[in-house]
């Protein structure tokens, strides 16, 4: 067994699960959400779908099954999407984000640094652990996280990078704009921006949406961490960006454009959320340099695409909630 991918049902994680299906390879996934709909699912129709086995698991309360079904695989790469992975909503309850993101992360950890048949362990990080940078962030540039899920994505970045100095551990960072693509949950901005105006729906704008993003299509993504298989340096960390830096406002501008909606229609103005930086743009050089990597989609093609799987399946969109839904 090639790949065990943790956090299989997130959207990054099914995608890449739908890119190693389509080069017939072999995969097992975990997550601890229910197999999602069709509608998010990816690799729903993909030819080699028998070569993916799913395993309903959570870190936190199923360590030892995991670590079981691990032993029994022994996969030769280990890809970690598994996270609690909301912004503003981890200033609720920072013990969930704490518990999911660090504890039981030290816990598989500790465990996978006796895996010997274990090549690489591809970290799916953040770039919010920076905080805010004014200029173009650098993989050796420090840390400086501002909310809790920032700082749980960093500690658990620094003790792997611990690991990696005492035991060897094979792990490799990675960390990425924000993902964007069909498939996605409808509560992440771009769909949601769709769907919003698809339904006639009115979408808070937070801040004013004055905070700058980029942004990183589903299959470049994928394309991202087959490169850092093959050809990243253990214990090095690679940035994956676009070169489009843009305001939240623009990118809704943008959306409403291609959609032929007024952005006074859908949009109503709500406060900015605690701890938001303005803004994350990440370097891309080293990736390019030593992985020969270059994202694929442009901005503009990726939410064309966005917005014909959102109005293909809009009949099914419409009865499933838009919001985000929190697990402990």
């Amino acid at each position: 067994m090639n790949y065990f991918v943790l956090g299989s049902n997130s959207f990054a994680g099914a995608t890449f699960i739908n890119e190693l299906l389509s080069c017939e390879e072999e995969v097992v996934g975990v997550s601890r959400s229910e197999t999602p709909s069709d509608v998010l699912k990816p690799y729903t129709n993909n030819p080699f779908v028998k070569n993916f086995h799913f395993y309903r698991c959570d870190l936190n309360q199923h360590a030892d099954i995991i670590q079981d079904l691990i032993s029994h695989y022994k996969p030769k790469y280990i890809i970690d999407f598994a996270s609690q992975s909301m912004v503003a909503e981890s200033w609720k309850n920072p013990d969930h984000w704490y518990q999911t993101n660090i504890v039981a992360k030290a816990r598989l950890h500790s465990f996978l640094r006796n895996a010997h048949f274990l090549e690489r362990y591809v970290r799916i990080s953040t770039p919010e652990i920076y905080g805010h940078v004014d200029g173009e962030i650098k993989e050796t540039d420090s840390f400086n996280p501002t909310t809790p899920y920032a700082i749980s994505q960093a500690t658990t970045d620094m003790s792997l990078a611990a690991f990696h100095k005492q035991y060897d551990f094979p792990v490799l960072f990675t960390r990425y704009a924000n993902f964007y693509g069909p498939y996605q949950q409808l509560y992440r901005i771009i769909p949601k921006t769709i769907i919003c105006c698809l339904l006639k729906k009115k979408f808070p704008l937070h801040g004013k949406g004055l905070s700058k993003r980029a942004f990183i299509y589903g299959t470049d993504v994928a394309s991202a961490i087959i490169a850092t298989i093959q050809k990243g340096a253990i214990g090095e960390s690679y940035h994956f960006s676009t070169g489009d830096c843009l305001s939240i406002a623009e990118l809704i501008e943008k959306i409403c454009h291609l959609m032929g909606v007024s952005f006074e229609e859908i949009v109503e103005m709500a406060e900015e959320r605690p701890g938001k930086d303005l803004q994350y743009f990440m370097s891309t050089q080293k990736a390019r340099e030593k992985l020969a990597w270059q994202p694929s989609t442009s901005l503009e093609t990726g939410i064309q695409n966005t917005i014909e799987w959102a109005k293909c399946n809009i009949q099914h969109i419409k009865a499933m909630p838009l919001d985000y839904v929190h697990q402990a």
